[in-house]
């Protein structure tokens, strides 16, 4: 199985979640071994996507370089992930990515239109040989053994429309499109009435969130899934993953966790080297589990 790249250059222009203007994002193919880059295209900065490169988790996945930062990546992440792509520059005019409506699936459509290209060289994956584990209080992220790639997440809100909610994600770009990509983020009111206070969340709005007050949604189209919430928490899981540099055979499973727990995984996970291992895809019944994955 070889690794990818995009076929063709694409570009689209939408709004940035805390500055609220706009932000021109060019996708570009990039030859084997090059992996995913992101580009200050303003600042003439290139930012490696790895988990040395993070710089903030609180809200949202933060990577930078040389005092140039690019936020509120894992969305599109988990879109360049779920479709199994290797190498690819992300060019930016700005420090973040477009917010799009919340979720992945604006992403996705643009991966659509831009196509995949195979490259010569055999595709690597990260396979998990221990289980790795982090916690605050009752929280926890953790990746264990497994010989299909599986996100489960479980959330408990004191609120009467997110309340108790759990999702076992049996990982495939088909059952992505279906059941992940289209959840979006969510905040409450008195969150974004704060943020903006700050000068933040600018961009905002319900077009690109849910946003729920003490009691109810606000969005007059209310939930794409009853269960929503948590679909997305999966989707920001993927993302975060992604800052491995390679697709994850293995089992993550989390409750009540963040960008910051997800980020303390990876870098938990890539401390020790017997709790990994990096294969590169030849045995024809490995890569046959691979390409079930992304297909």
């Amino acid at each position: 199985m070889k690794q990818t790249t995009i076929a063709k250059k694409v570009e689209l222009t939408g709004i940035g979640l805390h500055k609220g203007k706009p932000v021109r994002m060019v996708l570009e193919p990039l030859e084997e071994d090059m992996g995913i880059v992101f580009y200050r295209s303003d600042a003439g900065v290139s930012i490696p996507l790895c988990a040395e490169n993070v710089r903030e988790t609180k809200m949202a996945t933060v990577i930078g370089k040389d005092g140039v930062t690019v936020s509120t990546i894992e969305h599109f992440l988990s879109a360049v992930y779920a479709y199994g792509i290797d190498n690819l520059r992300i060019s930016l005019d700005s420090d973040e990515v477009p917010i799009m409506d919340g979720s992945s699936i604006g992403f996705c459509m643009l991966l659509d239109e831009a196509g995949i290209r195979k490259l010569s060289k055999n595709k690597k994956v990260l396979k998990v040989k221990k289980e790795v584990i982090v916690t605050h209080d009752k929280k926890y992220a953790k990746l264990k053994p497994s010989n299909e790639p599986i996100f489960e997440f479980s959330i408990s809100f004191d609120h009467p429309v997110i309340a108790e909610q759990s999702y076992r994600f049996e990982f495939s770009r088909k059952a992505f499109l279906e059941e992940i990509a289209k959840a979006r983020t969510f905040g409450f009111l008195h969150e974004v009435q704060y943020l903006r206070s700050l000068g933040l969340a600018l961009g905002g709005s319900l077009d690109n969130a849910i946003v729920l007050d003490s009691k109810k949604v606000l969005n007059s189209d209310g939930l794409r899934f009853k269960d929503e919430f948590v679909r997305h928490k999966i989707l920001d899981a993927i993302g975060d993953m992604s800052l491995m540099g390679y697709i994850i055979m293995g089992a993550y499973e989390s409750f009540a966790g963040s960008h910051k727990l997800n980020h303390e995984l990876t870098l938990k996970l890539l401390e020790d080297k017997s709790n990994y291992e990096i294969i590169e895809i030849e045995e024809e019944s490995f890569a046959s589990g691979i390409e079930r994955a992304l297909a």
